[in-house]
Order: C-alpha cells, then sequence, then structure tokens
C-alpha cells in the first residue's frame, strides 16, 4: 500500500466486497469482488464466489497475477494444466483446502455440490483475465482444421453457442445445464 494513502484524510481500511457484483448468472451462482479500483487500500485483491452443483468457473488464465482458492462452504473440484510437465492437476476440495493457480497457468473449477462458497485472492490489486470462451471463438474455423486436422464445420458448430464471455457455465439455456 502506498504510504500517501495511509496519510490520507480519506483513509478507509475497510469495504464491503457484497456490494460489487463482478457477474450474475442467477440468483444461487454469482461472483462479487474486491479490487484496487473499489477499495484503493487493498494490496491484493479477490471474488467472493458462489455456485451450485454442476456450475463450472469456466477454462481461463491470468497473465499478471497468481490465483489461490479457498473453500469455505460446500466442495468444488479445481483443475490447472502445467504447462511445464504438460500434465492436468485436479484437486478435490472441501471448506477450509487451499489451491493455487500460478500465474499464466490454465484453470478452471466445477462446483460438487450446491452450497459452495470460495474465495479467489489474487496477489495483485486487479488480476488481468483471458476467458477460453473469448479465445476458442475468436480462432477462426480454417485455423483450426489448418492446426488441428478439426473439421472446419464441426468447429463452427461446437463453438456457435459461445456468443459471449461465459464465467459461470454452462450458459443458460445449454443442454448441459446444469451436471
Amino acid at each position: 500500500m502506498d504510504d500517501s494513502l495511509l496519510q490520507s484524510p480519506n483513509l478507509e481500511l475497510a469495504a464491503d466486497s457484497n456490494v460489487f457484483v463482478n457477474y450474475q448468472r442467477d440468483s444461487h451462482n454469482y461472483i462479487t469482488q474486491l479490487f484496487g479500483e473499489q477499495f484503493p487500500a487493498i494490496t491484493n485483491g479477490f471474488f467472493n464466489v458462489h455456485m451450485t452443483k454442476g456450475i463450472v468457473i469456466q477454462p481461463h488464465w491470468h497473465t499478471n497475477a497468481t490465483e489461490t482458492v479457498i473453500v469455505i462452504t460446500g466442495s468444488v473440484k479445481t483443475s490447472v494444466f502445467n504447462p511445464f510437465t504438460q500434465k492436468l492437476m485436479v484437486y478435490k476440495l472441501g471448506p477450509g483446502q487451499v489451491s493455487v493457480f500460478p500465474k499464466g497457468w490454465f484453470h478452471w473449477i466445477v462446483a460438487r455440490s450446491n452450497d459452495v462458497h470460495l474465495l479467489t485472492i489474487f496477489d495483485r490489486p486487479t488480476p488481468d483475465i483471458v476467458y477460453g470462451s473469448d479465445f476458442l471463438r475468436a480462432i477462426p474455423k480454417e485455423v483450426m482444421n489448418r492446426a488441428y486436422g478439426i473439421n472446419e464445420e464441426d468447429y463452427a458448430a461446437a463453438v456457435a453457442p459461445v456468443q459471449e464471455s461465459v464465467i459461470l457455465g454452462p450458459p443458460l439455456g445449454n443442454a448441459n445445464e446444469p451436471w
């Protein structure tokens, strides 16, 4: 924290993360946040996440921050792809258990119960987020065909339902909703 901030006559050392809704899928699946923009005194940032069984925090990565997941209630499965070993690391977590996603590593979280509440804490006041849904729908079908031999029409059909960033998935109205 900046020393000049500590000397400010308007210094606030408390804030309510429930006020700042980042994303709401429905009344049981939503994310609130507290980052530097909302709370200048914070030296890290976090998402306050509520999920029901089968909901997924979609695959994504952070270009500038390491993320720590702390389960408060419920159970989740965290998955992270290790770019050095080319292995998927999967952890089943319950209350009080923790998982870490290093900066730049592709990861996601799936709720295994209906009462999930977790915190995802970042080592920066504001993380950059690259969503897998944005990445997938931006790749031209011709590139997927050339790079991986994937049929162009099959790829186009597979990503057609992804019309916007998906944060808590699957998208509403999806045939796979929820698991």
